[in-house]
């Protein structure tokens, strides 16, 4: 019966504990200071006016990133006062007509990111509208997807 197996030869073991000794810093040496990170804000509460001016401001046609940038709160804060109050949201898809446009944008040549920054939309949302139409799209180098 072996019972020192892989004990029997240890210079592996010590050259690779040597070099991990290599890596470690001079201990006669200070320690850095502590890295300095930002601690984590509390969620701004807005009190019950400023709330109804974040309904009304939407209800006025801005946006919920336009609202946050008000408020200084994120736009998924200003979301979920939002959904909280049942203040029915506004989807900016784009309409029949402003689908046919991007289509004939696309076919231009222009990019999806480039139509959706022309219409006010997200590009993922250009790029869901002309699947739904059948449209075949180019990869990011203008060439048909396969």
């Amino acid at each position: 019966m072996d019972l020192g197996g892989t004990y029997y030869n240890t210079k592996p073991q010590v050259e690779a504990l040597e070099t991990l000794l290599r890596k470690l810093p001079d201990p006669t040496e200070p320690a850095p200071p502590p890295v300095e990170r930002p601690k984590p804000r509390r969620a701004r509460r807005l009190d019950a006016d400023q709330v109804q001016e974040l309904i009304a401001g939407y209800q006025a046609g801005a946006t919920v990133y336009e609202l946050g940038d008000r408020f200084g709160i994120e736009r998924r804060t200003v979301s979920n006062i939002l959904h909280r109050h049942d203040v029915p949201m506004r989807r900016r898809g784009l309409s029949s007509e402003q689908v046919d446009y991007a289509i004939h944008l696309y076919n231009l040549g222009w990019s999806l990111a480039r139509v959706g920054e022309h219409l006010g939309v997200d590009h993922t949302t250009v790029l869901t509208k002309l699947r739904e139409r059948g449209i075949p799209t180019r990869d990011s180098h203008g060439r048909p997807r396969t």
